[in-house]
């Protein structure tokens, strides 16, 4: 593996709460559990480097009582800036309710300040694969930089887009220049029904094959159906990779346990069918455990896939 995952999404903390149910307007719960850690995209990349993968992160990152978190937990990754003196990391209230059901109520911070300066510090070849995340794409500052410095990449670099939940709110213009430069897009399938709103009660596999217009030429999209597993539709056809039914506790993260799984196959040359096979495991045995930063290490993946 000569190449790298380069993570350009957001590192904030999360403050992780598990509640019986979401309190009604003007209520209040009991939470039975807490936790506070670095979050984001730092459950992406380390999924990642849990499976193998050399990981540099290219986002922001601030100082203050939350960016000392988020400073701790990237040194276990290369980071290509230095980060900003002037402005704390955002945070992010995670609440985990009796279904495994998570809900995000985020606050930005430096991480929202990612600049093309930035961005130009990271030496990209083709060999690396670049992640972007809707999260990114969400603040204003990063959709600017990021959609100038993507059609700058080599053209051998292969960009995977996950766009998150934030993907509805994202100006069109934002999110069809960064689709342009895309060559792996995985979406959940709440994501994949925003993406293609005109579809009515289409299934996710014939949506899957309406996005891949919408990418780099011979792009894939992939729609993740939870413990069903994920669509592929490529330039073979559609079809589903099946998943791997476990009892969930929680599943903040599982999203992107799946997707640093998947650019970590991808970046060890796996076809994509076999990418994706080994992040629908990653993401089963993340659920199965509670916090953000829960994706297995490659030996647990190779034996569930075994």
């Amino acid at each position: 593996m000569s190449g790298r995952v380069v993570y350009t999404g957001n590192v904030i903390v999360d403050i992780g709460l598990a509640v019986p149910a979401l309190p009604e307007p003007g209520g209040d719960v009991l939470a039975s559990a807490s936790s506070i850690t670095a979050g984001g995209g730092f459950n992406a990349m380390t999924a990642a480097a849990r499976d193998g993968a050399p990981v540099l992160y290219a986002g922001q990152y601030g100082t203050g009582p939350f960016g000392a978190i988020v400073r701790d937990a990237l040194r276990a990754f290369e980071v290509a800036g230095p980060g900003l003196r002037d402005l704390d990391s955002g945070y992010s209230v995670v609440l985990v309710d009796a279904s495994a059901e998570r809900t995000f109520v985020t606050y930005v911070g430096a991480e929202g300040q990612l600049r093309l300066e930035d961005l130009r510090r990271v030496a990209v070849t083709g060999e690396d694969v670049v992640v972007v995340s809707g999260y990114g794409l969400a603040h204003p500052v990063n959709a600017e930089a990021l959609t100038a410095w993507l059609p700058a990449l080599p053209e051998e670099t292969r960009v995977v887009l996950d766009p998150a939940p934030l993907v509805a709110d994202l100006p069109p213009g934002v999110l069809g220049a960064a689709l342009a430069r895309t060559d792996v897009l995985s979406a959940n399938a709440r994501e994949t029904r925003l993406l293609t709103p005109t579809l009515g009660d289409a299934p996710l596999s014939e949506r899957a094959a309406a996005l891949r217009p919408r990418l780099r030429e011979g792009g894939t999209v992939l729609a993740r159906d939870n413990s069903a597993g994920a669509w592929i539709a490529d330039a073979e056809g559609t079809r589903l990779v099946p998943g791997f039914p476990v009892t969930a506790v929680d599943t903040t993260g599982a999203g992107d346990a799946h997707t640093g799984v998947l650019a970590a196959a991808l970046l060890r040359g796996d076809p994509i069918d076999a990418a994706v096979r080994r992040a629908n495991a990653a993401a089963a045995l993340a659920v199965t455990r509670r916090g953000p930063a829960t994706a297995p290490e490659a030996a647990e993946t190779d034996r569930l896939l075994r």
